[in-house]
């Protein structure tokens, strides 16, 4: 298998669950696709107009989640962790046919998306991958919040930090180096909130199908989930995975260096959006193996695959 050409599953798999803000059941069937068709989502349950394409444009709902919609005003919500299972396994290729509007939390974390898209295998294409290069840094704030892109040779760093008043959380930092790194702890790590913050989220219609069993709630110097914490720096860990799902609906790979402050969904997509807007900004490039000793996919998952 060739780890420079366009990849997609070997075979369907689905999996059901609940989702996370609309607490209603789903159903989700991952099917192979062929090259140059990227990640496409169906809504199933709809008969007309029911693709979805998970393009930063096509964003458009930040809040708590990443959601995208088409033109008639269908929607898949919470797309982001899925999205990062797809990027870390270098999936490039897939239909993903869904019966309701949210993609299925699980366990709040990528873990089981990931076992289950391995559990497939991968089939290689005959058609190169292409990745975007960024040119120039560009910058995206809100308040102390920022986030910033630039130029890296052959990788995709993420730096990631999170400022908070809880004694738990804190301020938690990590950097990872997408594509060298172990990324275990990344794609297990859990959606998380605070306890205090649960009345106001629900009161704006969110989280009807939240549940110790697919996130962490922290109260005061407290974790609830009796089995605790999966890692040390589970809270900003479950941020670069979010990211890392974000930054797929820019439909490529990406070589570059990332660095964010208090970031979440709203300022990964605005970091898009201003990266997309100047063509100096960035450059799409189709990689040939001979051009480039690199697999541009997680190395540690690649073992899992073998």
């Amino acid at each position: 298998m060739s780890l420079l050409n366009q990849k997609t599953i070997k075979k369907a798999v689905t999996l059901s669950g609940v989702g996370l803000h609309s607490g209603k059941q789903v159903r989700v069937c991952v099917k192979p696709s062929a090259p140059d068709t990227g990640i496409v989502f169906k809504r199933v349950d709809l008969k007309g107009d029911n693709l979805i394409y998970p393009n930063f444009l096509n964003v458009s709902n930040t809040e708590l989640n990443t959601t995208i919609s088409n033109n008639s005003g269908i929607k898949v919500s919470t797309i982001e962790h899925l999205m990062g299972a797809l990027f870390g396994i270098g999936i490039d290729n897939v239909l993903v046919e869904i019966d309701n509007e949210e993609v299925p939390i699980l366990d709040g974390s990528a873990k089981l998306f990931i076992e289950k898209i391995l559990s497939s295998g991968l089939e290689s294409s005959n058609k190169p991958i292409k990745i975007i290069k960024i040119n120039k840094k560009i910058e995206y704030r809100k308040g102390e919040k920022f986030i910033t892109i630039e130029p890296s040779k052959l990788s995709l760093d993420i730096d990631f930090q999170l400022k908070y008043q809880n004694q738990i959380i804190g301020d938690q930092r990590n950097k990872v180096n997408v594509y060298e790194d172990d990324l275990t702890e990344i794609f297990n790590s859990r959606t998380f909130c605070l306890y205090e913050d649960i009345e106001l989220i629900k009161k704006n219609g969110l989280a009807k199908g939240g549940s110790l069993e697919n996130a962490v709630v922290v109260k005061g110097e407290d974790i609830l989930n009796p089995e605790g914490l999966r890692n040390d720096k589970e809270f900003v860990n479950h941020k670069i995975l979010d990211c890392i799902g974000d930054l797929f609906t820019s439909g490529y790979r990406i070589i570059a260096s990332i660095k964010c402050s208090q970031g979440g969904h709203h300022l990964t997509n605005n970091l898009l959006k201003k990266v997309f807007e100047n063509k100096e900004n960035f450059s799409i490039i189709e990689i040939q193996e001979r051009t480039l000793p690199h697999t541009l996919i997680n190395r540690r998952l690649l073992k899992s695959i073998a």
